[in-house]
């Protein structure tokens, strides 16, 4: 899977003690929420909307439990693709990780949580796929400005 996130300037939230505040702005910051985000459902405000119930409720405060997709879409009150298609987003920023859990019936299934338990050391994998990515992009930028040069002579 391809790792995607948005970067923006920001300003570190650390002054804001609602955990909601919080969550919401850096979920639209780094690109999970969109700017605005407006549920495609009968909720009412992003709090009670499935992608963030599902990072906040289950992945962030519950964070070192696996979760099965089949869980996730009964607590969620939601469909397995819609469970799937807002995993993905949060793998492809490779904050998840898969795990390989025994369900009910002893039958062993795909389960996912944050990295490590841990959102700190999960974010440290986010960090050094943006550092490469700006790496790449810098030396893509030299080559347009050698290419340019090349071209000028």
């Amino acid at each position: 899977m391809k790792f995607g996130i948005t970067v923006v300037s920001n300003t570190p939230l650390t002054p804001i003690m609602d955990i909601d505040e919080v969550a919401i702005t850096f979920l639209e910051q780094i690109g999970y929420l969109p700017k605005g985000y407006g549920p495609r459902t009968s909720t009412s405000n992003i709090k009670e909307s499935v992608p963030y119930r599902l990072f906040v409720e289950f992945f962030l405060k519950r964070r070192g439990k696996p979760w099965l997709i089949d869980d996730l879409a009964t607590a969620l009150k939601t469909s397995k693709p819609t469970i799937y298609r807002h995993i993905n987003k949060l793998k492809s920023m490779d904050l998840l990780e898969d795990l390989t859990v025994e369900d009910n019936y002893g039958q062993k299934k795909k389960a996912y949580r944050i990295k490590y338990g841990d959102l700190s050391k999960a974010w440290n994998f986010v960090e050094a796929h943006v550092a490469v990515a700006i790496e790449n992009y810098r030396k893509t930028v030299n080559h347009l400005q050698y290419l340019s040069e090349k071209e000028r002579r």
